[in-house]
């Protein structure tokens, strides 16, 4: 019997928005070090050749493009690009989006208090800047059969977490795009482009290090009471998102689509109790 490697995924196309982000950008290190062919996609030219010089270091298999994912004609310029180097598309990784601060709900405000404008602009940020690549990218691998798009969704989707009320709002459409999004490609398209969604737990970032912690780097009252909710007792490391990430793009995950995955050390399983 032949040997199989079920989590090959040498030479798999890549995609990765937010791909110059801690995130995205930890997620591209990790994949092109095992094989990965990968396409970085970045808000602003400096931060994406920053992330493709270090990516080259590790291989040469690395392009990148700045510019906006809500902008479908630089998507389908990205698309165009990849394609004529590449020759496909094997992933897509929709790593952009993020909390817009003003969307948030401060200390001394209520609900109330929030602007539409900015909620908008949350919801466009995460779930409109899913949905577009998801289209564009996504119409690539349904035509080649076989494929893997991975949404990052969010704790915040199916937990009511005090603050942050558009970007809860926007990952929880994720998650019903990402099924909705999972169906349509496995009857319409012959079953083998799977559409799956990760979801992480509690990770101390740029975007909500004043949130979880104090100047002198001790745990602020937010930060304190989701250890306290999370079984393994400590924030996550962004690195702990690489497995499930390999795991979904390669063939040991091919009867699988349509899931919302928690890597979250055990936080949306915990009653409290």
């Amino acid at each position: 019997m032949r040997k199989v490697n079920l989590f090959d995924i040498s030479n798999k196309v890549i995609i990765i928005t937010g791909g110059s982000g801690i995130l995205g950008g930890n997620m591209a290190n990790y994949l092109i070090s095992v094989g990965a062919k990968i396409v970085v996609l970045g808000l602003t030219h400096k931060s994406v050749k920053k992330r493709v010089t270090e990516l080259k270091k590790i291989n040469i298999n690395a392009t990148g493009f700045s510019g906006n994912v809500l902008d479908r004609r630089y998507l389908e310029k990205v698309r165009d690009e990849i394609l004529k180097r590449w020759g496909k598309i094997d992933v897509l990784i929709n790593a952009a989006g993020g909390i817009i601060s003003s969307a948030t709900i401060g200390k001394d405000q209520t609900i109330f208090d929030l602007k539409m404008e900015d909620f908008k602009k949350e919801s466009e940020l995460n779930l409109d800047g899913t949905v577009l690549p998801s289209i564009v990218f996504g119409e690539v691998i349904s035509k080649q059969g076989n494929g893997s798009i991975i949404n990052i969704s969010s704790m915040a989707s199916t937990h009511a977490i005090s603050r942050v009320v558009g970007y809860s709002a926007s990952k929880a459409a994720i998650n019903n795009f990402t099924k909705w999004m999972a169906m349509e490609m496995a009857i319409k398209f012959d079953g083998n482009v799977r559409v799956n969604a990760i979801a992480p737990g509690f990770f101390i970032g740029n975007q909500n290090r004043e949130l979880l912690t104090n100047l002198d780097g001790s745990y602020t009252e937010r930060g304190k009471n989701i250890i306290k909710n999370t079984p393994m007792k400590r924030f996550g490391e962004v690195d702990e998102l690489n497995g499930t990430v390999h795991w979904l793009i390669s063939d040991a995950s091919s009867f699988v689509t349509g899931n919302i995955i928690p890597v979250d050390g055990g936080f949306s399983s915990f009653s409290g109790v």
